[in-house]
């Protein structure tokens, strides 16, 4: 497990952070022919302990065009509506998407899946290797990594990743800040077993001065994240099970009976985004580029969705299929992102933890009116599920161009999200049509199952790259040699 990628200068790209989105990352690089070696300053082990619990329908469709969606969904449990503020119910059964719900699994489980599907597509792994420094030049990045064996060594290649969390190597070491602050500290977290088990998959609930939230592992034990206002001491003061008791009794109104805590830790929940995804070279992706509070279960999702975002775009320029300057597109449209995350997890947490009147009326006001006003209520479910967000297109373009494609059915019985497997490009049209040539590893024909007339051709990320309500051959050639190359 601890092979080495061939690091050419000119066709390699190293990914630092071996999470969710670092394997994501890697799994693509690797599957689309790209050298990739992933470096990772842990040792290599498989634990039980998770950060995050939720996979959204965004990232599940991200995911089920990698072919890992129904794996995952066979191991985690779904819920098809959000309860937030206690009054407010968010459906999920009403998104326009295959995944019409929220899966529950930790963290663990989709890293699994995608080191598998990493490892087996020939990404190389260095563990127990860190990340000192970097330098980049006009054809290349070094990165100085030392082992826990105190060896060090100097590593090249042609672009780096940052994916290596809130305290990047990375982000340090090409000197970005990471602006923001703490919004919530002395949270406390524990891994334990209940005696009475929830009426609900996820429990959460605020009441005065206390937040908790319970999610299952699947093994017998949940999470306990809690919050007391009241009590705010250092990361560093000892936590025992009392307290985490405690905070839960406050929030939700009994304790469930926990006992036999296998784990527990405090923590501070801040907010920071880099104000830039990337420098030259050098890329950031999940909690290197933002960090935000766990509500809404929308960390690991926009870290993945990074990945997704990111890695079509390097393997077309690595592999000389597209000009550089397609990278800059990763900062214009995953930085909003971003801030979009930061805002509502924000509001979120700050909503839920209301005390003054003022911040009382507003909120029972908001719950009124998103309950009462559907098209407000599914605008709030595609923000958090990661369906809503559609990507700023050039001038001039067609309408659809940056929206998510669904996953739509084609002509002979098969589906989008199963053709973009590969890390395609899917081109759908009304009518037959032999375009693929000498692009067919990188691109997929196919026609729509319905009647439409419109040509659409979509991005291996799952948006739309190009479209035209009418299209002749010709057309289609020279959408498909500036955008697949």
């Amino acid at each position: 497990m601890n092979g080495t990628g061939t690091n050419s200068t000119t066709s390699s790209v190293i990914i630092v952070g071996s999470g969710p989105t670092g394997l994501l990352l890697a799994g693509d690089l690797a599957t689309a022919g790209i050298p990739v070696t992933l470096v990772e300053r842990r040792p290599h082990k498989v634990g039980n302990l998770s950060r995050a619990f939720v996979l959204h329908a965004r990232t599940l469709e991200q995911l089920d065009a990698r072919g890992l969606a129904d794996e995952l969904e066979a191991v985690g449990r779904p819920l098809d509506r959000l309860r937030l503020f206690a009054r407010l119910t968010v459906e999920l059964d009403t998104l326009p998407s295959r995944f019409n719900h929220l899966l529950v699994l930790p963290q663990y489980e989709v890293e699994k899946v995608l080191e598998r599907r990493a490892v087996e597509a020939g990404a190389g792994f260095r563990y127990e290797t860190e990340v000192t420094g970097l330098a980049q030049d006009a054809d290349g990045v070094t990165v100085q990594v030392r082992t826990t064996a105190g060896a060090t060594e100097e590593l090249r290649a042609a672009y780096v990743v940052g994916a290596d969390g809130m305290r990047s190597a990375v982000r340090n070491a090409i000197g970005l800040p990471f602006p923001g602050h703490s919004v919530i500290r002395s949270v406390v977290l524990a891994d334990v077993k209940l005696a009475e088990e929830p009426d609900t998959l996820l429990t959460v609930n605020a009441a005065g001065d206390a937040f908790a939230f319970l999610a299952p592992f699947g093994d017998g034990y949940y999470r306990v994240i809690g919050w007391n206002r009241a009590r705010n001491v250092p990361d560093s003061e000892p936590l025992d099970l009392d307290e985490v008791k405690e905070v839960t009794r406050l929030a939700l109104g009994r304790d469930f009976g926990m006992y036999d805590a296998r784990w527990m830790s405090r923590f501070h929940s801040d907010e920071r985004q880099a104000p830039a995804y990337r420098v030259d070279r050098v890329f950031l992706a999940g909690d290197a580029a933002h960090v935000h509070t766990p509500a809404g279960g929308q960390g690991m999702n926009t870290g993945l969705q990074d990945a997704a975002n990111l890695s079509w775009k390097l393997a077309q320029v690595v592999g000389g299929h597209a000009a550089p300057e397609l990278l800059d597109t990763y900062q214009a449209e995953r930085h909003p992102v971003g801030r979009s995350v930061l805002r509502s997890s924000g509001g979120i947490v700050r909503l839920a933890m209301a005390k003054r009147p003022w911040e009382l009326a507003f909120r029972a006001a908001l719950t009124s009116f998103l309950n009462g006003v559907a098209p407000a209520r599914r605008k709030v479910a595609g923000k958090i599920t990661g369906i809503g967000y559609k990507y700023e297109a050039p001038r001039g373009s067609h309408r659809l161009t940056g929206t998510r494609v669904p996953d739509v059915a084609l002509a002979g019985g098969g589906r989008l999200y199963e053709a973009l497997r590969g890390g395609r490009f899917v081109l759908i049209t009304p009518d037959a049509y032999d375009g693929s040539g000498a692009r067919k590893d990188r691109l997929a024909v196919a026609r729509w199952a319905s009647d439409r007339r419109t040509t659409v051709l979509v991005r291996p990320d799952g948006y739309v790259a190009w479209a035209a309500d009418s299209a002749d051959p010709v057309t289609i050639e020279s959408a498909l040699a500036a955008r697949v190359g």
